[in-house]
């Protein structure tokens, strides 16, 4: 394990309009606000996503199983922004559903808002953190700089 202390920052309350890009719009945010580090949870609604809802088997580098919907769905979601190449890096897990039917993973790709979503951005300071990409893994871990090694 490896970590980072540090505190909160700015906190940002941020409202997404019907057709906006879910992403999009918070790569936008932070981008414009210069945000580097941030965790953030949301609420609303999504007209379609697409969601990697777990790996086909068990084995690194996984391959993703793919879902997704294309009417409208509830939403509630946590994620965390990084910095990767230099350029904000959203990772995002929702639950979505629409009458008895539920999805839950990670969203990717375009995510289109349905009404609105509400998203609350704690930006996080104090400490130095990037998403480098480990091809052997398959993914991109959160890196810390002057962290605490408990190994």
């Amino acid at each position: 394990m490896e970590y980072a202390t540090g505190r909160i920052g700015r906190v940002f309350t941020v409202r997404i309009d019907s057709g906006d890009d879910l992403i999009l719009e918070l790569i936008k945010l932070a981008e414009l606000e210069r945000i580097e580090s941030a965790v953030f949870v949301l609420l609303g609604a999504l007209k379609e996503a697409k969601i990697v809802t777990g790996p086909k088997e068990s084995i690194i580098p996984p391959e993703p199983v793919w879902s997704g919907f294309d009417d409208a769905h509830e939403i509630l979601g946590i994620g965390d922004i990084f910095l990767m190449d230099g350029k904000p890096k959203i990772h995002l897990h929702a639950g979505a559903g629409s009458g008895d039917n539920v999805k839950l993973g990670c969203l990717r790709g375009e995510s289109e808002v349905f009404m609105v979503v509400e998203a609350f951005v704690f930006e996080l300071d104090g400490f130095s953190a990037r998403r480098i990409e480990d091809k052997e893994q398959g993914f991109a871990p959160v890196s810390f700089e002057h962290v605490s090694d408990l190994e």
